[in-house]
C-alpha cells in the first residue's frame, strides 16, 4: 500500500474552503482537463455526506474511460471528510481530506492511501506510472487553488 500526502495553505477562512472543497459540483474544477472528469450522479446542488456515493468515469491512461465510484465515508462538519473507492481501477483507494484554521486562512491536508490490483504488474505500474500521476494531480489541484483563492486575499 502506498501513501500520498500533501499539505496546502490558502488565505481563506475554514467555512470557504468546507464550501468548496464539501461541493462536488468543484471536483471537476481541480482535477486536471487530461483526465475529462464526468460526474454521471444526479447531484442536488447541496453538500456531502455520509454514506454519500458519486460516480464518474475518467480518463486515467491513454484516454481510456473508466468508471469509478467513490462513498463519502465520514464527515466531520468544517474539519475533514474521507472518500474511499466503491468500485474503479484501484484495490484501495482511501483519501481523507482535513481542514485545519490558522489565524492567517486554513491549511488543507490531503491523505491518500491507495494500491493498484494485478499483484507485481500493479506495483510496477505504481512505480513506473501512478505514484507520478497522482502527485501530478494534486500539482495541478494546487495551482488551480491559489488562483481560485488568490483573489479572496
Amino acid at each position: 500500500m502506498h501513501q500520498y500526502k500533501t499539505e496546502q495553505f490558502l488565505p481563506i477562512g475554514r467555512k470557504k474552503a468546507w464550501e468548496f472543497f464539501s461541493s462536488p459540483n468543484n471536483l471537476r474544477t481541480i482535477t486536471p482537463p487530461e483526465l475529462d472528469l464526468l460526474i454521471l450522479t444526479k447531484l442536488n446542488g447541496g453538500g456531502i455526506y455520509e454514506g454519500m456515493e458519486i460516480e464518474y468515469t475518467v480518463r486515467p491512461v491513454l484516454g481510456i474511460r473508466v468508471k469509478w465510484k467513490t462513498e463519502i465515508c465520514k464527515v466531520k462538519d468544517q474539519e475533514y471528510f474521507m472518500d474511499k473507492q466503491v468500485r474503479g481501477p484501484y484495490k484501495v483507494w482511501e483519501h481523507t481530506h482535513s481542514f485545519i484554521e490558522t489565524s492567517a486562512g486554513v491549511m488543507m491536508i490531503d491523505i491518500v492511501n491507495y494500491e493498484l490490483p494485478l499483484g507485481v504488474l500493479g506495483k510496477l505500474a505504481e512505480k513506473l506510472y501512478v505514484n507520478k500521476k497522482i502527485e501530478s494531480i494534486f500539482d495541478y489541484r494546487k495551482e488551480v487553488l491559489e488562483k481560485l483563492f488568490l483573489k479572496f486575499n
